[in-house]
């Protein structure tokens, strides 16, 4: 839920009271009713828009300080810090100044300051505009609509919203506000435009710009060309420790297609919605097993990456019988490029074995094969 303008200045003027109350809340499903009388007795009828603020903050854990005011959409919808690092480093090598035209709370504020960046955040809505104010009180924050031009910033950022009536919104046409309109508004400046990695960028001619946190895809970002220093698409894997692994359009594809090797790969998502599949394999010494679907395979893992040992390739439709035959239990299942459905899978096959396995359900050439494959490993 979003508040009003009065509960974002009462959570404001009350902050110490709510960092009290959070350690007697357990902010969980089944604690709901005892959170709100404890909240009641606390703060009274403002006792809900403090539960609200604590789980909002809860859900924007690695994303903004335990200490800002968060509504749940906004923390739903703020980048991760690791991820805002990445895109300040870059835009830090294009300008002095960046004007977040949807700063929401003013989560990649804080990122872009610490880049020595000079910042402006405005938005639409008065409420998170008054919160990003408190969240970052060195910057400058206004209310102000992100298709009307309302600073001279050299680069502006925006991050429109993903999802209307709960469903994903894949057409950049569509996004609230629309790419078109945020485009023309801004027209002759540096753009970085922050989408679903699920959103169709094929007409971009810009840099495209994938990133992952810890394996899990978290985003899209289209720059403008006097940000993508030269590139079309690219992959930024960082990993649970905050490292940094890149891999962009420049880098040779140039890499071949057969048989398994001793492992099974599966690419990092970025690399994979960044269609840069082939550039990883040519880099890391690996070939496809189809030239259409993005499974890897060779005789090394890459250094923190994971993987699975192959064991054998069958039809698909005896992946039941092999997977009795190595007494498979436990079960991880890949699917790519074949019609079916993991978790109906897991019930058709009842495993009752005692062996942890792997089966990569795919496609090579025109045949659905299962390969069959010990549990996942990691190289370093």
């Amino acid at each position: 839920m979003s508040f009003t303008l009065a509960e974002a200045e009462f959570l404001h003027h009350h902050r110490a009271q709510v960092a009290a109350l959070a350690p007697h809340l357990g902010l969980r499903k089944k604690s709901t009713l005892d959170d709100a009388q404890r909240a009641r007795a606390e703060l009274g009828e403002r006792g809900r828009v403090a539960v609200e603020l604590l789980t909002a903050r809860r859900a924007g854990a690695g994303k903004f300080p335990e200490t800002w005011l968060a509504d749940h959409d906004a923390a739903q919808q703020a980048t991760l810090a690791p991820v805002a690092r990445e895109r300040a480093r870059r835009l830090a090598r294009h300008g002095a100044v960046v004007h977040d035209v949807t700063c929401s709370i003013g989560t990649e504020g804080l990122a872009y300051q610490e880049a020595g960046l000079g910042y402006i955040g405005s938005d639409l809505d008065p409420v998170r505009a008054y919160m990003a104010a408190r969240n970052l009180p060195r910057a400058l924050i206004a209310r102000a609509d992100a298709v009307i031009p309302s600073s001279v910033a050299e680069i502006v950022v925006a991050d429109p919203a993903r999802r209307a009536g709960g469903r994903r919104i894949s057409d950049p046409a569509r996004l609230l506000p629309p790419l078109p309109e945020v485009e023309q508004a801004h027209a002759g400046r540096h753009l970085a435009i922050k989408c679903a990695p699920g959103i169709d960028y094929s007409q971009w001619s810009g840099l495209v710009s994938v990133s992952s946190v810890a394996g899990a895809v978290k985003e899209a970002c289209l720059y403008s060309s006097g940000l993508s220093e030269g590139l079309r698409r690219e992959a930024v894997m960082i990993d649970a420790a905050g490292g940094v692994d890149r891999i962009d359009d420049s880098a040779p594809a140039e890499t071949g297609v057969g048989e398994p090797g001793r492992y099974i790969l599966d690419p990092d998502g970025a690399v994979v919605r960044a269609g840069l599949v082939r550039h990883y394999a040519a880099r890391e010494g690996l070939w496809m097993l189809d030239e259409r679907i993005a499974y890897l395979t060779g005789n090394r893992l890459p250094r923190g990456r994971s993987g699975f040992s192959f064991i054998e390739s069958v039809p698909l439709r005896r992946a039941r019988a092999a997977l009795k035959k190595h007494d498979a239990g436990a079960l991880e299942i890949l699917v790519r490029g074949v019609d079916a459905d993991p978790d109906v899978l897991r019930r058709q096959w009842k495993l009752k074995g005692s062996n942890p396995m792997t089966v990569v359900c795919t496609r090579v050439g025109r045949q659905g094969v299962a390969l069959i494959c010990g549990p996942r490993v990691w190289e370093g």
